[in-house]
């Protein structure tokens, strides 16, 4: 194992082939409470009257800042790479009821 630069153990993470396979989602709620924040990312199919939690992640506020800081971060370099991500207006979602449960400590 290689020597780390700031002397900090080296982290080994496992991915199981399922897990590699990923979840599409097109639609995320994120609820929040003071001790987390919940995100329920969802497939929405059209003509499809149910709708189905593909994955639901819980983080703590402080890990729920530092994922929004490097989505931003990811964001820009892609952009950079890649292009502006153009967001065509989009006609707001029908009425859902997805009999979330808000979130709660």
């Amino acid at each position: 194992m290689e020597d780390n630069k700031k002397g900090q153990a080296q982290l080994n993470i496992e991915l199981s082939e399922e897990l590699a396979e990923g979840k599409y989602s097109n639609l995320a709620i994120i609820s929040h409470s003071p001790s987390e924040f919940v995100l329920d990312f969802i497939r929405v199919m059209p003509n499809m009257p149910k709708a189905k939690v593909q994955s639901r992640i819980i983080l703590t506020p402080q890990h729920a800042k530092r994922l929004l800081q490097a989505m931003a971060d990811n964001i820009k370099k892609y952009e950079a790479q890649f292009g502006f991500i153009d967001e065509p207006e989009q006609p707001p979602f029908p009425p859902m009821n997805f009999s979330t449960p808000k979130a709660q400590a």
